[in-house]
Order: structure tokens, then sequence, then C-alpha cells
């Protein structure tokens, strides 16, 4: 199975609005639910979303206003069902 891609901007905006604190719970959250090997989590430069950062995309979700304090949130009910369609 190819691994599916979530990427987390860390643009200039992204960057100061906390995007290395969502890396870092994103990479947490995915051990938790043991899908580190079918998710590829990358750092992306813009993604044209500045004024709504830290954005989060993949294939089928663009979410904005990601933090570490709600990333978990928003795995489990925004992006994993997307992520692990049955």
């Amino acid at each position: 199975m190819t691994p599916k891609i979530i990427k987390v901007c860390v643009g200039s905006s992204c960057h100061l609005k906390g995007s290395y604190d969502v890396l870092e719970a994103f990479k947490a959250v995915l051990k938790k639910y043991q899908v580190e090997d079918k998710v590829d989590l990358q750092a992306s430069f813009c993604l044209g979303h500045c004024a709504h950062g830290v954005s989060v995309s993949g294939e089928e979700f663009l979410l904005h206003g990601v933090n570490a304090a709600n990333a978990e949130e928003l795995f489990t009910t925004e992006i994993y069902p997307k992520l692990f369609k049955e």
C-alpha cells in the first residue's frame, strides 16, 4: 500500500503560528494510532492560505487553524476517515 501523504505548511506565516509544534503533534498522533508506516508526514512550503494557518493538506482534505492542541481531534475526525475509507 502506498503511504498516504499529510503535508503541514511550514511557510513563514504558518511557522510563526506554530507549524513545528503541529508536526510534532502529528508525529505523536500517528504513533498513537499505529499508522506511522501508512502515512508520509511531510513539511511543505506555503500552501497558499497564510491568513488561516497552520494549514494541513492531503489528497482529500485541506484544514486551516491547526495547532498542537487540536491536532489529534482533527486527525480523528477529519483526516483519518478520509485517508482510510473502507
